[in-house]
């Protein structure tokens, strides 16, 4: 499908598009893995094995799940499948590939051979060490999880040129994708001062790039990254608000770290590499939904499919007590932070195939299509 093929003046048939968009069928160039990187935007169980109680966020537990095949609670903050999940249907996988933990301990021949891919998202991490509890995985150690899967993988090898090959081949070919920042910022709006804000952009972005750089060392060239979308408009954010309204200082810090890091891959040091990359826009994706609701499906844009309190908004999440919606498609929220399935949908349909409002330079169709190696 043409990367034209969402129009810039959002109206009624852009629904019809993106649902034409989705129902297109994979990629016929399937990349040889994806790895993922990332927040709770992401996860799709990694917590699940974590110790620590209720300081670790988990989503292993009703109603989550919900419209997953069999109800199923994976350990992923939807009611059904995530973000990542439909854009790796989009890639020619069946969704997202396993939580790290799950098979570290396992004998996979398909991710030890590189033709699978390995989901490392931990939920509530952050891009910071310092961002979320002790017992959560950082960005910094999911990288390094990566590195120590790779050594793995190249065990498996015999002779140093089969390892290069495989490092040129399988992983300049795969696809890599992050999906995290919006917990550094929930974490500055909560100290209660936005003084420094500028600063603090400038530091997630530096250390972003930073996290980058070591998986382009470790033989990435294909990264694909999902920016941060208006979270001060998430149900938790509008019961800080007294007139319920999108919190505005949330909303700015989501735009300028999403300029900071389009920059980087633009014009700053990333630019010197030879990297592949499209970001996607969810900020965009969201926006647009905010505005014309019901022109793309929606009835409630502020309330939470599941929770409890204000629009279900309350910190107590999703539990198995919690409120649940009669109809879970017509929501754009599925928990007090987070998207439901129906919103998954068609963000990743714009991502992977929408035009440069969506994802720029390139969507993520192009990217997977483009072949250097």
């Amino acid at each position: 499908m043409a990367a034209t093929v969402l129009p810039q003046v959002m109206g009624g048939v852009l629904l019809l598009l993106l649902a034409a968009a989705f129902a297109s069928g994979s990629n016929n160039k399937v990349p040889p893995a994806l790895y993922v990187f990332g927040d709770s935007t992401a996860d799709v169980g990694n917590n699940n094995y974590l110790p620590g109680g209720a300081a670790v966020p988990r989503a292993n537990f009703p109603h989550n799940g919900v419209d997953f095949p069999t109800s199923r609670a994976t350990g992923r903050f939807s009611n059904g499948y995530n973000g990542v999940d439909f854009l790796a249907l989009h890639m020619g996988l069946k969704r997202s590939p396993p939580a790290f933990l799950a098979v570290a301990n396992k004998t996979n021949k398909q991710v030890l051979r590189g033709l699978l891919g390995v989901n490392f998202a931990s939920a509530g991490s952050g891009i910071l060490d310092t961002t979320g509890s002790s017992m959560i995985i950082p960005l910094s150690q999911q990288v390094a999880q990566f590195a120590w899967l790779q050594r793995q993988m190249m065990m498996r090898t015999t002779t140093q040129q089969q390892q290069q090959q495989q490092q040129q081949m399988m992983m300049g070919r795969s696809v890599f994708l992050l999906s995290t920042g919006g917990n550094d910022l929930f974490a500055f709006f909560s100290n209660g001062s936005t003084a420094g804000d500028e600063q603090l952009v400038r530091n997630l972005v530096s250390v972003y790039v930073e996290h980058v750089k070591a998986l382009y060392a470790l033989g990435a060239r294909k990264v694909a990254v999902i920016d941060v979308p208006p979270i001060g408009c998430c149900p938790y954010p509008r019961t800080l608000h007294p007139l319920g309204a999108c919190v505005g200082v949330l909303n700015d810090l989501a735009s300028a770290f999403n300029r900071g890091l389009r920059d980087a891959f633009r014009n700053g040091s990333l630019a010197a590499l030879s990297l592949q990359y499209s970001v996607g826009s969810s900020h965009a994706v969201v926006r647009s939904i905010l505005k014309h609701p019901q022109r793309l499906g929606f009835k409630d844009v502020t309330t939470a499919c599941c929770g409890s309190g204000r629009f279900n908004g309350a910190r107590s999440g999703c539990t198995p007590n919690a409120t649940l919606c009669h109809d879970r498609r017509d929501h754009l929220f599925w928990d007090m932070l987070h998207p439901t399935h129906a919103a998954s949908k068609i963000a990743a349909a714009a991502i992977y195939n929408g035009s440069t409002r969506f994802a720029t330079p390139v969507n993520l169709r192009q990217l997977v299509e483009e072949d250097k190696y």
